[in-house]
């Protein structure tokens, strides 16, 4: 962790330009729009929340006051009320009760799912497509990935990307699936549950006005979470389970 957080301003593309009029073409692959790297404080945005909305640990205890620093200097008073939220959430009680609601809000109940493509894809064929177009971001930014059992399309993992990798193209990510950010967003606000402002900030660091409601999401989306299942095991990247200690994004960072 050392030398951890210093990545975090200047690492990803900064440059920041508007949305390229390509955005506007149906037949552009959603991960290859521009939408510009944002701001600088994103960045900080996407990597404390991707570590608070991951699984509770003491680490994650010891690193509360960094997440506070880090959050007052971007010197946006909602995402400092965000992280103050899930810290007074973290620290309330022992971290074994705080770990076991985690695993009941976020890893049991798909109410709160933090898989984009669980969203707009359910457990679809059509899902193992978007996997594998997450892993092709990750591939072609250089950045090997452990994933620890996650899939590809895991929010803290996304963010992290953006956070330290590439700004632009994990902007781009976000955007693509700005439905699945958004109906996660509402199902964490009508669950009153304290990570529901960070993702309310990481929506406000993309184009465009967060819809009301779930109706008006799922307008945005074209259709809700389908409910076909099939296997996902066939859709595995040997060439993401490589092990390179230098050059790693790790969601358990």
């Amino acid at each position: 962790m050392a030398g951890f957080f210093s990545k975090l301003m200047g690492k990803a593309d900064s440059g920041n330009t508007p949305e390229s009029a390509q955005a506007a073409h149906d037949d552009i692959d959603p991960f290859d729009r521009d939408y510009g790297a944002g701001e600088d404080r994103d960045s900080v945005i996407y990597q404390v929340s991707g570590m608070l909305l991951s699984y509770p640990t003491e680490e994650t205890l010891d690193l509360l006051p960094e997440f506070t620093r880090l959050a007052q200097a971007t010197e946006n008073p909602d995402f400092v009320q965000a992280v103050q939220t899930v810290a007074d959430w973290l620290t309330a009680r022992e971290l074994e009760e705080v770990q076991s609601d985690y695993v009941q809000e976020y890893d049991l109940s798909r109410r709160h799912a933090l898989h984009l493509s669980y969203w707009t894809d359910g457990d679809t064929r059509r899902r193992g497509e978007t996997l594998l177009r997450f892993k092709k971001m990750y591939r072609d930014s250089g950045m090997l990935t452990r994933l620890n059992g996650e899939l590809p399309d895991y929010l803290p993992l996304v963010l992290e990307f953006a956070a330290l990798v590439d700004r632009r193209q994990g902007r781009a990510a976000l955007q693509a699936y700005r439905p699945s950010l958004e109906l996660l967003r509402l199902a964490l606000r009508d669950g009153d549950l304290p990570h529901y402002g960070l993702l309310q900030s990481i929506c406000n660091t993309l184009p465009g006005v967060s819809p009301e409601t779930q109706e008006q999401v799922q307008q945005m989306a074209g259709y809700g979470p389908p409910v076909e299942t099939v296997g996902l095991s066939g859709y595995a990247d040997p060439r993401l389970t490589q092990v390179n200690p230098n050059n790693i994004l790790d969601p358990s960072n």
